[in-house]
């Protein structure tokens, strides 16, 4: 996951997830995890913010895919504030910082729950 994250990802006008080098886009792990971003992570706002409070009503420690939507919320809300700052989307990209700050800080109550 680090070396497609290191290779960089763009968010296209359907506000999917890219991958910018293609080869790497085209190997079967590849292809995985932008299906796993893509298909698993809410594509606005508002929908991230409701799937973390489902997550965060859990008093238990999340599951291996919850986390995993975890961090990968992470990962798409902060491409998404980036991409409201290139767009100059101040009030969208206000919306994006709380979302990505709620996921960051669900993640460090969970890892501190290990």
């Amino acid at each position: 996951m680090f070396e497609f994250l290191l290779s960089g990802l763009v968010i296209d006008v359907d506000n999917n997830i890219a991958m910018r080098d293609q080869e790497m886009a085209s190997m079967r792990q590849g292809r995985a995890f932008i299906t796993l971003i893509n298909d698993n992570i809410p594509k606005t706002a508002p929908a991230l913010e409701e799937l973390l409070n489902g997550l965060e009503d859990q008093e238990q420690i999340f599951s291996e895919s919850s986390f995993e939507t975890l961090i990968l919320g992470i990962v798409y809300s902060a491409y998404q504030v980036r991409k409201q700052e290139t767009e100059r989307q101040e009030t969208e990209q206000k919306a994006w910082a709380n979302v990505f700050g709620r996921l960051a800080n669900a993640t460090f109550v969970q890892l501190r729950s290990y």
